[in-house]
């Protein structure tokens, strides 16, 4: 079965339950990275072990949350084998993966409803990157050092 792993700040951890409780009872399993409440917590102190996991290949795929997402996407965006997509509708999420190869889902806990998250996390979840005129776009991406 297929691990997801999922981390948040206090901004998206009722979303981070919510979401985490749905991957759950549809089979996933989950690798909760934190945070454990709505307790402040500075945000890139939990996505960067996610990160770095995805990027040394223990999970495939993650999924990130804080207030607007951008903060949680920008730290994890930081490692070269991640490419976090910040999507807020279904229809960006299945983009993300079809033509970007997004590994990481990124949303935003205060701007989002957990329905419409969780359509997000299952268009992610079920599209496959199309490679193509894409593989070529994507493999431009890479770490300025």
């Amino acid at each position: 079965m297929k691990t997801i792993a999922i981390g948040c700040d206090h901004a998206g951890f009722e979303l981070k339950e919510y979401l985490k409780e749905r991957l759950l009872s549809h089979g996933y399993l989950v690798k909760d990275f934190g945070t454990n409440s709505i307790e402040s917590v500075d945000y890139p102190d939990i996505i960067h072990p996610l990160a770095a996991a995805v990027d040394k290949h223990l999970f495939e795929t993650a999924v990130i949350i804080c207030g607007t997402g951008l903060g949680a996407s920008m730290v994890a965006n930081k490692y070269p084998g991640v490419r976090a997509a910040l999507c807020w509708l279904p229809e960006i999420a299945l983009l993300a993966r079809k033509h970007n190869n997004a590994n990481v889902l990124a949303l935003p806990g205060r701007f989002i409803s957990p329905d419409v998250a969780w359509k997000v996390v299952m268009a992610f979840l079920s599209t496959s990157f199309e490679g193509g005129r894409h593989e070529r776009r994507v493999n431009k991406i890479s770490p300025i050092l």
